[in-house]
């Protein structure tokens, strides 16, 4: 980090140097310098000598990880897109913030600023857009599509949730045998009409009525959610929180196997396929929350994030 300060010192007194005779006033020479200190600090590689920051080129619907090695061990607070995001300590002195997008984000370059170590930093990366498939449904005008208060509030608090405890280890595991019905981020028409802030929280995956489902990582059960208590569109809901803002719900289901504080384990029963709630036949909707918000959980099947 030294070596790097030193040679962008160097570089800012050369380009003194050589405006001088050009620019009397100070004020102006000041003023360029400024701007190509500026430029240098935001076109800096993201993989810095105590910054990482991945996927280098991230997608919508990818979680971008900026992880941190800190030398006063002050967990830093992460911007990004208009947002502040919290770090947690993954090591000594070394701290990662997760930071979701989602198919409703715009495309393009995005910054992620953060004060490291006393000194302001700024990065830059370019999300990539991504094309998500479209479906037309069809809704009958007597059909409730409107979830109820008790239902949205309870998964509120859910998603609001930041544990700074991590119980996730490693990739993160199937919920369910069977084959996958619906993808992450469809979009879709209603009666014709395109839904703006729609897309598809999660994955779906066929099965028989009360096919076992299991908790993709270790975690807390901080939901249990029945019809009976009024979650009239989720039906049947287990909610698990795996720590430092990332979470599991599960809906649909046609028994719940666990209680709200149970502490589980990958791979867990946690209840069995059903079609309670708005569903159209037996399946499984597994939606993966990072700090509020449903990203892809491909990802973090396949590759994980540690």
């Amino acid at each position: 980090m030294n070596r790097q300060r030193a040679l962008v010192r160097l570089v800012w007194q050369r380009f003194a140097s050589a405006l001088q005779p050009i620019f009397r006033k100070r004020w102006w020479m000041a003023s360029v310098i400024g701007a190509i200190a500026l430029t240098v600090m935001l076109l800096s590689p993201a993989q810095a000598q105590n910054v990482i920051i991945t996927p280098s080129s991230p997608q919508l619907g990818d979680t971008i990880s900026v992880t941190l090695q800190t030398e006063d061990g002050k967990a830093p607070s992460i911007e990004y897109d208009g947002a502040t995001y919290p770090s947690y300590e993954v090591g000594e002195n070394r701290y990662r913030a997760l930071l979701p997008t989602t198919p409703l984000d715009r495309p393009g370059r995005k910054e992620i600023g953060f004060t490291l170590n006393g000194e302001a930093r700024r990065f830059a990366v370019e999300l990539r857009n991504r094309s998500f498939s479209t479906q037309r449904i069809r809704v009958g005008s007597g059909t409730s599509t409107s979830a109820t208060d008790y239902e949205l509030q309870r998964l509120r608090e859910f998603r609001e949730m930041a544990t700074p405890d991590k119980f996730w280890n490693g990739p993160l595991a199937r919920p369910a045998d069977g084959r996958v019905t619906s993808e992450y981020g469809i979009r879709r028409y209603y009666n014709g009409v395109f839904a703006e802030n729609y897309y598809h929280r999660g994955v779906d995956y066929a099965g028989g009525t009360g096919a076992s489902i299991y908790s993709p990582a270790a975690g807390r059960v901080v939901v249990v959610g029945r019809v009976s208590d009024g979650f009239r569109v989720n039906g049947n809901t287990v909610a698990i929180d795996h720590g430092q803002g990332v979470g599991s719900v599960f809906i649909h289901l046609s028994r719940i196997d666990v209680q709200e504080g149970d502490r589980i384990q990958q791979g867990q029963v946690i209840g069995g396929i059903g079609a309670t709630g708005l569903a159209t036949g037996p399946n499984l909707h597994w939606g993966l929350f990072v700090n509020g918000k449903a990203v892809d959980p491909v990802p973090w099947r396949n590759q994980g994030f540690e």
